[in-house]
């Protein structure tokens, strides 16, 4: 015995005629208004008062019922009533993408602003980089942050919910002060290399120039781009000087101004080795747009399918017309039935 059709994902293949419905309660106006063509006349009522009964007379209105109930069914079989849904599939060719970020204790220096209030550069690369992790999820995004050494923050990953957290607990002095640009674009390449991707690609983010470490720049570079790594290469800090914290012989922060020094070139270079681009971050708003930018690059594919699966319900509906029709013409020629 086939299983009842569950209605709670009905839709409709024809709903223009749905519109039909309106007939329903105007043939039942009609036929209130005006009744039907009397079979047999009667001087009086009071002859056939006894023939009808209480229990008789809603006989009539039963079958007239059962009809109408059979009209609604049968135009609502016309328009083709449906169960099912359509499924969506996803297929995500991402981009492999490791951001190498600096917690130096230059990056403590405040030229930067988050909502009109002042705050040090890794404060605004934390939540830059937040948005940027937010508008890729397709991609699995790993994080290394670096000073006198690089350190995993979080490997490739998809949970961008677990990254995010991560992101946000990375802060400056977990490590010795230092900036070791060489080492921790190597370690970014080396979570990169044995991936299969459509592409892979490092985003390294510093406001000093590599003073420690054992794997300079320059040979960093080299083995990325023969990983087939592209490098994106960001410079942080303002031009000229930028205010510093520190504090005072009685515990106060105050602030001196310290000059921004880096090493532009050896960004420069590490990104025209591996095919990359440099940027210069002076502000926040222009730390945004460098980060849009490398989003536009490297798009991800993603193919989306649309499946539908839809079971057509129209012959129930016919069937519980048959079947009042049926009920309508049995009940009518035999316990209701008519004087003719």
């Amino acid at each position: 015995m086939p299983s009842l059709p569950d209605f709670s994902g009905l839709s409709f293949a024809q709903p223009q005629f749905l519109w039909l419905l309106l007939l329903v309660p105007f043939l039942a106006w009609l036929k209130g208004k005006f009744g039907g063509t009397p079979g047999v006349l009667f001087s009086t009522t009071k002859t056939v008062a006894k023939i009808g009964g209480r229990r008789r007379s809603r006989a009539g209105d039963f079958l007239t019922g059962l009809l109408y109930l059979a009209l609604i069914s049968l135009i609502v079989a016309l328009a083709r009533p449906q169960e099912g849904k359509t499924i969506t599939r996803t297929q995500a060719s991402g981009v492999d993408i490791m951001l190498v970020i600096d917690v130096s204790r230059s990056m403590l220096a405040e030229d930067f602003t988050i909502g009109g209030q002042r705050a040090n550069r890794l404060e605004a690369v934390k939540q830059v980089t937040e948005t940027f992790i937010r508008e890729r999820p397709n991609d699995r995004i790993g994080i290394v942050a670096f000073a006198g050494r690089p350190y995993l923050v979080s490997p490739l990953t998809l949970d961008h919910d677990w990254l995010r957290q991560n992101l946000e607990r990375t802060r400056i002095g977990l490590v010795e002060d230092g900036t070791a640009i060489g080492s921790a674009l190597a370690a970014a390449s080396n979570r990169l290399k044995d991936k299969e991707s459509k592409s892979k690609l490092v985003v390294l983010l510093t406001d000093g120039d590599n003073n420690m470490g054992r794997v300079s720049p320059a040979t960093a570079a080299e083995a990325a781009q023969a990983l087939g790594i592209k490098v994106y290469t960001i410079g942080s800090g303002s031009r000229g000087n930028a205010p510093y914290p520190v504090g005072d012989a009685f515990g106060r922060t105050v602030y001196r101004q310290i000059p921004v020094e880096f090493d532009e070139e050896i960004l420069k270079q590490i990104a025209a080795t591996t095919g990359g681009s440099y940027f210069r971050a002076t502000d926040t708003q222009s730390l945004q747009g460098i980060f849009s930018e490398i989003d536009e690059l490297e798009k991800s594919e993603v193919e989306i399918q649309k499946v539908e699966q839809y079971k057509d319900l129209f012959p129930w509906f016919v069937l519980a017309g048959a079947v009042l029709l049926a009920a309508e013409t049995v009940l009518g020629q035999t316990i209701w039935r008519r004087l003719p």
